[in-house]
């Protein structure tokens, strides 16, 4: 990208950018405490699963949340598809979900609404959240498809209100098409007042600092994080290095998938080259170019070793290649469900993998490289009504140059949290038997890698399981000598008393009495023990 042009007035304050930079960080947590606070799905409330930012005039990313990288690297395509496909005016807030139109995958729904004052277009604000369920030929939403058309309903951009007024047509269309409509109704209505406290307190700013400076401070923070971000790069030797690896399958064949990479760095710039990356899958593991823009921009960002604004800036020094048609950037109407979750971590794992070529003594081991998504549906037999559930499961990271590496935890792409077992039994019908650490599954080196976990679930009632994981086949790597963490474990154990191994994506039936483990993997290590 770019750099925009700038003649301002006068020298920007460093103190009064700071003020800035930590008013927008505010307004965009401020966003998602109240997305959070408000929402009925214990996905969003409990976990999570949500994110929140604003964007300038333009649609360019200003600041976000410290909520989940791989919602916001790419929400700035959804903001733009929302611009380009339909007039925003005061009230107005568009909702989409569409991968191919600027989206991840169809759960994740997507609020944008301008900051008007007077009929002046100020800014931007987005939400974007999780959704338990939106249809589709499995409870969660996360099937082992073979078509978009099977992961649930897709949603164009489209005004979900129109000066302030709910648009019932769309409202109700959404609602019919998910098993826990009183559910989406609320999570919903959580991201409106997301996006409401997001318009009023950019309205209040602009009130008491007035529009000339509060833009001209927008553009120099966009111009820091490039500069600090151009700072990073320039650490790196110049040089084109390369990597691959690979995802386990796509839950249709057991074929691997490679992903390969090739980033050329020169002085404060890098072209990150996905060219010789496997053509996209029968399965969902396929990846759109927001899921692939995000992690670029997630581990640049991540070089640069000291907190900066999350914005558009950090995208101005990178260019990426991802061919259409491949893993990274699948046409439609591939399915792609798991590339947001799964092929995002792999990306992750193979862009540090290569830049461990220049610069070991930065780069940790591959994490578990996995979200480990767990989906099923059921009829309450407490209510007699329907219950979706989704959540990932948390692992070993990667051991670092200096440290260890943390044990059960969410890593890269995901930040959130775990269901807690008191939210999970009361409101499902399952009963938690274990939840532990796996112990002695983070690779061995002179910095251990991270322990996974073990979460193990009883079904109450009968119910539909998906679960897409991955490095089952593929150990997460360890660096410079170390060994590799454990790969994860998939089991159900019938209530006659049968175990059967599972591969890292399936769909079962469950029982009343069966029960599911987990068994995530440990992060690699680093260093030769």
């Amino acid at each position: 990208m770019r750099s925009r042009k700038h003649s301002p007035p006068r020298k920007i304050n460093p103190v009064q950018l700071e003020i800035f930079k930590s008013l927008f960080h505010a307004i965009a947590e401020e966003m998602g405490a109240t997305l959070k606070r408000t929402a009925f799905s214990p996905n969003i409330k409990e976990r999570r699963d949500y994110s929140c930012a604003i964007f300038d005039d333009r649609g360019d990313m200003v600041a976000q949340g410290d909520h989940m990288p791989v919602h916001l690297g790419s929400m700035p395509l959804s903001v733009k598809a929302a611009i380009e496909n339909r007039e925003i005016g005061p009230g107005d807030m568009v909702i989409l979900n569409d991968p191919y139109k600027g989206g991840t995958h169809l759960p994740d729904l997507t609020l944008v609404s301008g900051v008007f004052s007077q009929r002046k277009l100020l800014f931007y604000v987005a939400s974007r959240a999780h959704q338990s369920d939106i249809g589709g030929m499995s409870p969660g939403s996360m099937p082992l498809a073979e078509e978009i058309y099977q992961e649930g309903l897709r949603i164009p951009p489209v005004k979900l209100m129109s000066n302030g007024t709910i648009n019932r047509d769309v409202w109700e269309i959404v609602l019919a098409n998910v098993r826990t409509p009183d559910e989406r109704e609320g999570d919903l209505s959580a991201m409106i007042g997301a996006n409401r406290t997001g318009e009023r307190r950019l309205r209040e700013i602009v009130s008491k600092y007035g529009w000339n400076e509060v833009s001209r401070y927008v553009a120099a923070i966009l111009d820091y994080t490039e500069r600090m971000t151009r700072q990073a790069i320039s650490q790196i030797h110049n040089g084109i290095y390369e990597a691959e690896d690979f995802l386990d399958d796509d839950g249709i064949t057991n074929k691997p998938i490679a992903i390969r990479v090739k980033i050329a760095v020169k002085e404060d710039l890098a072209v990150v080259d996905f060219s010789g990356s496997d053509p996209q899958t029968a399965g969902s593991v396929n990846a759109v170019y927001a899921i692939t823009a995000s992690v670029v921009f997630y581990v640049f960002r991540t070089l640069v070793g000291f907190a900066i604004p999350s914005n558009a800036g950090g995208m101005r020094p990178l260019r990426i290649i991802a061919p259409e048609g491949t893993i990274v950037n699948a046409r439609p109407p591939a399915a792609v469900c798991g590339g947001n979750v799964e092929t995002s971590q792999r990306i992750v794992d193979v862009l540090y993998k290569c830049l461990a070529q220049a610069m070991p003594d930065r780069i940790p081991a591959a994490s578990q490289g996995t979200m480990n998504n767990l989906a099923f549906g059921a009829i309450d037999p407490r209510t007699r009504h329907p219950v979706a559930y989704y959540e990932t499961v948390s692992g070993g990271m990667g051991a670092r140059p200096t440290m260890h590496g943390l044990s059960g935890v969410h890593t890269h792409m995901t930040n959130s949290l775990n269901t807690p077992v008191e939210a999970l039994e009361h409101t499902y019908p399952v009963q938690v038997l274990r939840y532990s650490l796996r112990h002695h599954s983070g690779g061995i080196g002179k910095w251990r890698g991270g322990d996974g976990v073990v979460r193990e679930l009883r079904f109450l009632t009968r119910a539909q399981l998906t679960v897409l994981s991955e490095r089952r086949k593929f150990a997460p790597y360890g660096l410079n000598g170390a060994e590799a963490g454990a790969p994860g474990v998939n089991l159900i154990a019938r209530n006659d008393g049968k175990t059967e191994q599972l591969p890292s994506k399936f769909t079962r039936w469950v029982e009343e009495g069966d029960v599911l483990s987990i068994q995530t993997p440990g992060g690699g290590g680093w260093g030769p023990a």
